[in-house]
């Protein structure tokens, strides 16, 4: 049985061991988000000597989480649908984060002036960059005006999918609970 935390590749695991054993393609349906694979079905065969039979399983959390620290890095990771916790809410956390520990990949990449801890500001940058805007009408007491607004949702959409593909270079969200913690004795 392969049990883990949702989306860290459970389900891939036994596509690949299948592969290299087997030459056979995908048993398991695969996908970029939590809750792909929903029950315990079948047993998948993975090998043929030894016969050798996985079962893939949903992804399993604590039914409590610590702090909201910590809900919020799972969620960074890709855990539980962005759309729970809110794309800009975890954008503005990946972005405290990546100041916090002084890796600014993201000004690089998004062609920003500097670093910023504004969440609001670093968005409206993206989305335009991106072209990701809309036109909005606004109601005046003069008339309605035109006006184009930043697409913020798909801004930080864009942003955490970035984060995710590596292309803000490597972070490691533990960063400083790994630091605090005394080192072993040799």
């Amino acid at each position: 049985m392969v049990i883990g935390i949702p989306n860290v590749g459970k389900s891939s695991l036994i596509n690949a061991l299948r592969r290299q054993h087997l030459g056979k393609g995908k048993a398991t349906r695969v996908g970029g988000e939590p809750g792909i694979t929903r029950a315990v079905m079948s047993r998948i065969q993975v090998c043929d000597r030894p016969l050798l039979f996985l079962l893939d399983t949903p992804g399993v959390l604590s039914p409590r989480i610590e702090s909201v620290e910590i809900g919020l890095k799972l969620a960074l990771c890709g855990t539980v649908l962005d759309h729970l916790v809110g794309e800009e809410t975890l954008a503005d956390y990946l972005l405290y984060t990546l100041n916090r520990h002084r890796l600014f990949g993201y000004v690089q990449h998004y062609g920003l002036d500097g670093a910023c801890d504004d969440i609001t500001s670093v968005l409206k940058r993206v989305a335009v960059r991106l072209g990701k805007t809309q036109k909005v009408k606004v109601f005046t007491g003069t008339g309605d005006v035109n006006v184009i607004q930043p697409n913020y949702p798909a801004a930080a959409r864009d942003f955490l999918r970035t984060f995710r593909s590596g292309l803000l270079g490597p972070v490691m969200l533990d960063r400083d609970v790994l630091q605090s913690l005394p080192l072993a004795a040799p």
